[in-house]
């Protein structure tokens, strides 16, 4: 076996990215029947509960208070939109609500 250069990319391959497509969606915390949700700007390849690059808010459908059910940093969801990300189903109509226009 070769203990030679890897085989793969050469430095200049690294830094050029290729294109990855971002949702809005969101990630379940919390405990069992009482469910939480932060709402990130993910990569589509990870798992729901996987790796998020940017959380922008969070979402709790049990608060009490209309107030406390929803959190958005709408710069940061407005940035993610222009740059392409797609919202989820959930996430759009939370979007709606909050007079985010989404795609």
């Amino acid at each position: 076996m070769s203990r030679g250069r890897r085989r793969g990319r050469s430095a200049g391959e690294r830094t050029e990215r290729a294109f990855v497509a971002v949702k809005l969606r969101l990630k379940r915390m919390g405990r069992r029947h009482r469910s939480f949700y932060r709402i990130g700007a993910m990569d589509i390849r990870s798992p729901r509960d996987g790796r998020v690059i940017e959380e922008v808010g969070w979402y709790d459908p049990e608060a009490r208070e209309p107030e406390k059910r929803l959190s958005l940093d709408r710069q940061r969801v407005e940035f993610w939109l222009s740059k392409g990300a797609t919202p989820t189903e959930t996430v759009r109509r939370l979007l709606v609500k909050q007079g985010i226009a989404a795609k």
